[in-house]
């Protein structure tokens, strides 16, 4: 353990390894609990060492969301705008599903960070590339909203879904008031972790919507389409 201890010590402490240390601990004990003294503890190293590399707490927790953000793979060479798009999305994703607390703080960051803003780059540059005119392809980053970094905040995530269950055995004029809720509530089939609702698949769910996205862009860029005669429409 004491020959554990000295080979902490003679590790170099730089950004890098504070950072990804500290990802490593908000993975561990969530981004509520993770405070500069725990991860001086984790780092074996007394707390003003940190401050050496990352001035303040608001500045370790955006180069904990560089270390996420890095961790999405890169653009696909050779690939069409709307393979590539999609396999940078779904990275996006994955990354920020390996850790919980990420969407949380990546939301709550009062700027993006130079790595969020190249990868944010990289996916306009996807469209504009694609044949995207600058004017679709400001419409279709707002159509895309949280989706591009992977995350959606869903209309019903904090409310129980109806279960079915429950239904068939609630009195049939009750049932009738809702039928349309009820039917879709008892046709999915339902896992019980999901943000989407009661037991939805979370993942299909925002691949669905992705794919819907993706291919309706790709009409609007085929067609031409310009905002100019529907922003004109709107002042007549």
């Amino acid at each position: 353990m004491a020959q554990q201890t000295e080979a902490v010590h003679r590790t170099p402490l730089t950004r890098d390894r504070v950072l990804r240390a500290a990802v490593a601990l908000a993975d561990d004990i969530g981004i509520e609990a993770l405070s500069m003294r725990k991860l001086a503890k984790e780092l074996g190293v007394v707390p003003m060492a940190l401050y050496k590399h990352v001035s303040n707490k608001e500045q370790l927790l955006d180069g904990m969301v560089d270390v996420v953000v890095g961790e999405i793979d890169p653009p696909a060479p050779g690939s069409n705008w709307k393979s590539a798009v999609r396999h940078r999305i779904l990275s996006a994703r994955r990354a920020l599903l390996g850790h919980p607390w990420a969407a949380q703080v990546i939301q709550s960051r009062s700027s993006p960070t130079p790595v969020v803003l190249a990868y944010m780059d990289s996916v306009i540059g996807m469209f504009r590339t694609g044949g995207f005119s600058v004017d679709l392809t400001h419409h279709v980053m707002h159509a895309l909203g949280s989706r591009m970094m992977g995350i959606t905040q869903e209309l019903f995530d904090a409310s129980p879904a109806p279960d079915p269950r429950a239904q068939r055995a609630a009195p049939q004029e009750d049932a009738g008031e809702y039928s349309y809720v009820m039917e879709l509530a008892a046709a999915a089939a339902h896992d019980e972790g999901s943000v989407v609702g009661q037991g939805c698949d979370d993942q299909f769910e925002f691949e669905f919507a992705l794919d819907l996205l993706l291919d309706g862009f790709e009409r609007l860029r085929q067609q031409g389409w310009s905002s100019v005669g529907h922003l004109r429409g709107k002042t007549l």
